[in-house]
């Protein structure tokens, strides 16, 4: 689902999920997405949010054509791997699991979220 990612990747992803959450901001007022975004959002944001971080990665992987970056240079190849056969509504799902059974954590970004309980064990179990 996910292609690479790298830190400009997620800089983008937080200037489109202020698009989809806040309209017009200056750049020092865009919020980090955490778990209480999350839960307060409708299906529809939650999904236009993970479309968004999902078109980021692949404008990132479009970037570097032939020629992408090692793991230690990016996180994209990375998050392809762990979200192997993911789709937009599995992630929606899990993030909304996730936030449903740990709601003394709904500070935690959804980035965070996602890399730490999808990617992670993903690359766990891809070995």
């Amino acid at each position: 689902m996910f292609g690479k990612i790298s830190w400009r990747g997620v800089a983008m992803a937080a200037c489109i999920t202020l698009a989809v959450f806040g309209g017009t901001a200056r750049a020092d007022e865009v919020p980090l997405v955490t778990g209480e975004h999350w839960t307060k959002s409708s299906d529809e944001t939650k999904k236009a949010y993970l479309i968004g971080i999902a078109n980021v990665l692949q404008v990132e992987h479009a970037y570097e054509g032939t020629n992408p970056p090692s793991d230690a240079q990016s996180l994209v190849p990375r998050a392809a791997r762990g979200l192997k056969g993911q789709t937009l509504d599995s992630v929606r799902e899990q993030l909304n699991r996730w936030y449903a059974t740990h709601p003394d954590q709904l500070q935690r970004p959804v980035l965070e979220t996602i890399w730490f309980e999808m990617v992670v064990p993903g690359l766990a179990k891809a070995g």
